[in-house]
């Protein structure tokens, strides 16, 4: 399996290589330290499978996972970081991410990460899969009349994404409180209780 490892610290990035230096099976091809090198190593390169951090420079590794699905869907991405809130964790997941490792994981769990990923299987880390599952289980989807403007729409985007209030409303030229009124105003519309459901309830129902 051929793999680019896409990670901002040096030192992890190493650890990775060594470790993966271990499996026959396993060849580092390429390595990158932000989003957008990650995307065109793994275009150029074409690996079997891409290790992809979240909190990366310039552009994050949900949104150059969704790029990198886009432009070549057959190529795997396990994201390992230390990021475990719930929203970015969904996003990842939407975005196309094949599994999601929690950083300090063992490396038993991360071999077995990008063996399920290399035969085509979904994998999430222990630490995290009850509330990954616990959202999409009790999440209500959307019913098929709900009306959502077009702005709503832009700011349910950005949620599912992962975006912060501050960054939608610096992506979207709103004020703070604007995009609060917007999220009040989604939830209502979805009937859901916070911005994690209303991401699920998106992407259950197929409105992002």
């Amino acid at each position: 399996m051929r793999i680019v490892i896409v990670e901002d610290d040096p030192v992890m990035q190493l650890g990775l290589e060594q470790f993966l230096a271990n499996y026959d099976h396993f060849q580092v091809v390429g390595r990158a330290e932000d989003g957008y090198s990650g995307i065109a190593a793994t275009l150029t390169l074409k690996p079997d499978l891409v290790v992809m951090d979240i909190g990366l420079p310039q552009l994050d590794g949900i949104a150059a996972t969704q790029q990198i699905k886009q432009q070549s869907p057959n190529t795997r991405v396990v994201m390992l970081t230390s990021h475990t809130a719930d929203v970015e964790m969904i996003a990842a997941l939407a975005s196309g991410a094949d599994a999601y490792c929690i950083k300090g994981t063992s490396l038993e769990q991360l071999e077995i990460a990008l063996s399920c990923a290399q035969n085509g299987a979904a994998y999430l880390d222990p630490q995290i899969a009850r509330q990954v599952i616990g959202h999409l289980q009790y999440a209500h989807p959307p019913c098929p009349e709900i009306d959502l403007s077009k702005r709503e729409l832009d700011v349910l985007r950005l949620i599912v994404e992962g975006k912060s209030n501050p960054e939608i409303a610096s992506e979207l030229f709103l004020s703070i409180s604007t995009v609060k009124t917007h999220l009040r105003s989604i939830m209502n519309k979805l009937s859901v209780d916070d911005r994690v459901q209303a991401a699920v309830a998106a992407l259950r129902g197929g409105l992002v």
